[in-house]
């Protein structure tokens, strides 16, 4: 059995996170972190990870809170030897250094994206840029609700990443055109953010050429396939030396 804690425990993901435990055998949730308590859940929940009690010391901590949480998450885990899942998105480059870094001394799995489709669209992607080649031009299209905050997605710059890393990094992103009169550049990759309604998650990656256009996309119809990943990937990471995680390293443990 895996003892998770939620970081983020009061926020939408995770509660889906806790409800997506409470339906599995594998894991149990054994307290939570939020600064802000609204109402209560099922377990001891503290406002920072180093109020943790000994009788709720986790194996792994499924993060869905803040970027600002980081830090203590990563003081955490280094001191106590636990597992991280870090499914936050926006961190800055300083915050991604810091994982990178963490990641010499526990378990961490880090992904712009917990969806097991999200990350088939994005070998797609891969392989549809390697075949392509410069014929086509590239634009990504993220869309999302009106409460998110950070534009564009990390799930958006994940897929611009995977084509640009299979194109000998030749690719500039644009994310904004308005201010800038002039012919599209072959090595620019458009990425456009879209904020509204309730929307949970969509992407859509145009390849457009001579008198053709192939568009990848992938929608989520629920918050649920997010928390689902992070619990697999909490359970997948349970046990695991200290390392860097990502989903292909689950998919492949699952394939074997």
């Amino acid at each position: 059995m895996v003892n998770a804690v939620i970081s983020g425990c009061f926020g939408k993901m995770g509660r889906v996170v806790a409800d997506v435990i409470s339906k599995r055998d594998d894991i149990e949730v054994v307290a939570g972190i939020d600064k802000v308590k609204m109402g209560e859940l099922q377990f001891e929940t503290v406002t920072d990870p180093k109020n943790l009690t000994s009788e709720c010391k986790p194996d792994v901590i499924i993060d869905f809170s803040h970027p600002s949480a980081l830090p203590g998450l990563l003081d955490y885990a280094k001191t106590n030897g636990t597992a991280l899942v870090l499914a936050t998105t926006g961190y800055s480059e300083q915050d991604i250094s810091d994982i990178k870094s963490a990641s010499s001394q526990v378990p961490i799995f880090f992904t712009a994206n917990m969806s097991i489709g999200i990350n088939l669209l994005s070998a797609l992607a891969k392989k549809a840029a390697t075949i392509l080649g410069d014929s086509y031009d590239i634009e990504i299209v993220e869309k999302h609700h009106n409460q998110k905050i950070d534009a564009p997605s990390g799930t958006a710059l994940m897929l611009a990443d995977s084509i640009n890393q299979v194109r000998d990094e030749r690719y500039n992103y644009i994310y904004d055109r308005h201010s800038s009169r002039k012919k599209r550049d072959k090595t620019e990759i458009g990425i456009h953010s879209v904020r509204g309604g309730t929307i949970v998650g969509e992407h859509e990656i145009i390849f457009a050429g001579r008198d053709e256009v192939i568009t990848l996309s992938h929608s989520a119809a629920s918050k649920e396939v997010f928390a689902v990943g992070a619990v697999n990937a909490a359970v997948f990471l349970s046990g695991k030396p200290a390392g860097m995680y990502s989903m292909q390293d689950l998919i492949e443990a699952s394939n074997n």
